[in-house]
């Protein structure tokens, strides 16, 4: 393509762009509507906007997509989607104060905790959706699993102290927070995208130096979230290099040295 050509298309893009005129692939159409088809589309979407994608997809009724497609065996998974997210996320998004009753190991129950939520987090090793939020009365960040959470509603709190509350939380877990700065090797960049997919999931800023041609990944991260980078780092293994984190790089040194000790040592007795 050469340069008027991509100066045309960007000047349409950015016409449709501000129109409010938003342009799908063929791909993307046929997604939506295996998406939309699922039964938890109901409780993922609102009235309004689950018949507005519906409407878009109106010329697109004579395409099924079911014939095409041939899904293997697979162990049985958790359904990604939670019906309280919906209530949840419009909570969060008007800074509302909330009243949850939530169970805890040994079924004991607590009813009527006041508190503030804050963020809403999807853990991919347990596949379980989380609540972060502010306990009222014990001044306590808490994470609770949206499959304990028995009730949930709106509280009167005003918005000052919805406010207080909510940077007190971002300053604690500002606080719980570590980095780790990640090289990718040069030689592998041509595998980019695949290496930042590993990291998809975190906080992280991407730098690139030029005149090296070399990418590094700054990863910020909670303590709990440590064993699941670690994970990422191995399958990813001689592409990438941790260069700053004391704690991950002990446990990088760790698990190669077993490695090594398990089967280097077993092929020197083989080759004896």
């Amino acid at each position: 393509m050469n340069p008027f050509e991509k100066i045309f298309n960007y000047q349409i893009i950015s016409r449709l762009d501000d129109a409010g005129t938003f342009m799908a692939t063929a791909h993307e159409r046929a997604w939506l509507k295996t998406a939309l088809a699922h039964p938890a589309a109901a409780q993922a979407f609102t009235a309004g906007t689950l018949a507005k994608l519906e409407s878009m997809l109106d010329p697109d009724d004579s395409f099924d997509p079911h014939p095409h497609l041939i899904e293997k065996a697979r162990s049985r998974e958790k359904q990604v989607y939670h019906p309280l997210l919906g209530k949840i996320r419009r909570l969060i998004l008007n800074r509302h104060g909330i009243r949850l009753s939530y169970s805890v190991r040994g079924d004991r129950i607590f009813s009527d905790q006041l508190g503030v939520p804050y963020k809403l987090e999807y853990s991919m090793v347990k596949r379980e959706w989380y609540l972060l939020w502010h306990r009222v009365r014990h001044h306590a960040l808490m994470k609770t699993k949206l499959d304990k959470i028995l009730f949930i509603a709106e509280a009167d709190i005003s918005h000052e102290r919805v406010d207080r509350m909510l940077e007190r939380t971002r300053l604690t877990l500002e606080s719980r927070k570590t980095q780790v700065l990640i090289e990718i090797l040069p030689m592998y960049n041509r595998e980019l995208s695949r290496i930042l997919y590993a990291f998809s999931c975190f906080e992280k800023e991407v730098a690139y130096d030029a005149d090296r041609n070399l990418y590094t990944v700054k990863v910020c991260l909670l303590g709990e979230e440590i064993e699941y980078l670690l994970s990422k780092l191995r399958f990813l293994g001689k592409r990438v290099r941790v260069l700053e984190g004391d704690y991950v790089k002990k446990r990088m040194v760790e698990a190669s040295t077993k490695a090594l000790e398990r089967y280097g040592k077993a092929s020197e007795r083989e080759e004896v």
